[in-house]
């Protein structure tokens, strides 16, 4: 694999069906998009303002502040769900107005405001609203940024383009964990300072995004004729979201995102146990994200080979193994390492493997409302999950709450596998379809016809 520095190769005009055919079937180099990777790296310098106060928004909200368990509980599931409130509607509106690019800038530039309010935050309510805007930001932006990057990738590499995103979003995952370590080492009790680093990356990313992201679109567009009327909008159906195959790769990942709790539930189970000190707590964060940005790419080339449905299923064996990991008395040491390693893994063949696969079910005219679709019901479902297992965290104790999500996991996962059995199949090749008579190539198309220098 190799990345391409040209957003827009010229249009290749194959002669023969057989010369589409062979450019179909030829493996040849992967190339990953310009595109995909600048916007890496705005979502890696987001991410490490972003990581950098979840990897410590446990213990501050827990231990600084000092609220239970259950408020933090419903706190984290602000923080996962709230940003299904705008989801789709992001998505929709980026596929009406066929501006991906700006209405993800709008998503960001939220989120950067969002962090001068951490400055200030100090209650319940406060922090739930800030917690609210801030994720509403995500809301807006993830599923037209995601809606570029199929954009601007082939499609039988859809994998591992979103691998690359996630393998640079995830280099800012590990680094803000650590820049918040450092600064809690330096400083205890240091907070606002984490505060004030993570809003200055918020708007180095976002100015990089408006500056030097290119407004890839997915739609064909017509050639401009002398004295002809404007070619109507393409009719947006919803039921390529509602029905068929993508009704149950909705249903599964609500199914599965109801038994994914919270990361810092799993990470404070592991410190009740060590008990060691505060300032480490980070740490557990940047673990988990280097796992997840080493395997990112190779189960992402994984998913186009064998099939995105298939890793997507599976990969949640790996959050199977954390739940047992940080439940099981093991020895500290080897429980921290194993956990991490397999919640990075689980990460790694699901979060840009769902969005690929959304991907591959929809139409250009409803891609970013289908990624918009699969990552809502995973955020609904997340904020339920965190919420309960707050409160069963509380009445049961952590070891048995554990247990208790393991348990319904492991008869889930086959569950769900039979619900999607008809795509755990590898990915057939599609030939390109033909764009209307007159039409130019939408970005995806141009790149599908890229010749790779």
């Amino acid at each position: 694999m190799y990345i391409s520095f040209s957003n827009k190769p010229k249009r290749v005009e194959p002669s023969t069906t057989e010369a589409t055919e062979a450019s179909v079937r030829q493996p040849g180099r992967r190339a990953v998009s310009s595109t995909v990777v600048t916007l890496g790296i705005v979502s890696m310098l987001t991410d490490i303002s972003s990581e950098s106060v979840t990897a410590i928004l446990p213990l501050y909200v827990t231990g600084f502040l000092g609220m239970s368990t259950i408020a933090f509980g419903f706190l984290d599931g602000f923080y996962q769900g709230v940003s299904a409130l705008v989801r789709i509607a992001g998505g929709y509106t980026s596929d009406r107005l066929d501006q991906p690019k700006w209405v993800a800038f709008t998503g960001y530039a939220l989120a950067a405001i969002a962090r001068v309010g951490l400055l200030f935050a100090s209650g319940f309510v406060a922090l739930t609203a800030v917690i609210s805007a801030d994720r509403i930001g995500k809301g807006i932006r993830t599923a037209p940024r995601d809606a570029v990057i199929t954009a601007s990738s082939r499609r039988d590499n859809l994998g591992a383009s979103f691998g690359m995103h996630r393998m640079l979003d995830n280099i800012g995952a590990a680094v803000g964990p650590l820049l918040a370590f450092f600064i809690l080492l330096m400083i205890p009790d240091g907070y606002g300072t984490v505060f004030v680093a993570s809003l200055a990356f918020a708007v180095i990313g976002v100015t990089i995004l408006g500056l030097f992201v290119p407004n890839v679109r997915s739609r064909p567009r017509k050639a401009p004729a002398t004295g002809a009327a404007r070619a109507p909008r393409p009719k947006f159906e919803w039921t390529v979201i509602t029905s068929g195959p993508m009704r149950r790769v909705l249903a599964a990942a609500g199914i599965l995102g109801l038994l994914t709790i919270g990361d810092g539930f799993i990470y404070l189970v592991l410190q009740a146990r060590s008990d060691f000190a505060a300032q480490w707590f980070p740490l557990m964060y940047v673990g988990t994200n280097i796992a997840f940005l080493a395997l990112a790419i190779p189960l992402g080339r994984l998913a186009d080979r064998v099939g995105r449905a298939r890793v997507f299923v599976y990969g949640h064996a790996g959050l199977l193994g954390a739940y047992l990991a940080a439940a099981l008395p093991i020895a500290d040491a080897a429980a921290t390492v194993l956990c991490l390693l397999l919640l990075g893994a689980f990460y790694a063949a699901t979060d840009g493997v769902l969005a690929a696969l959304a991907a591959q079910l929809t139409t250009p005219e409803t891609r970013g409302t289908g990624i918009a679709a699969a990552q809502t019901v995973v955020a609904l479902s997340r904020f339920v999950s965190a919420a309960g297992f707050g409160i069963l965290w509380y009445l049961a104790g952590r070891e048995a709450s554990m247990f208790v999500v393991a348990a319904m996991l492991v008869v889930a996962i086959p569950l769900v596998a039979l619900l999607l059995r008809s795509h755990l199949s590898a990915p057939r090749p599609e030939l390109p379809e033909e764009a209307p008579e007159g039409s130019e190539p939408s970005d995806s198309e141009r790149i599908d016809s890229e010749q790779n220098t």
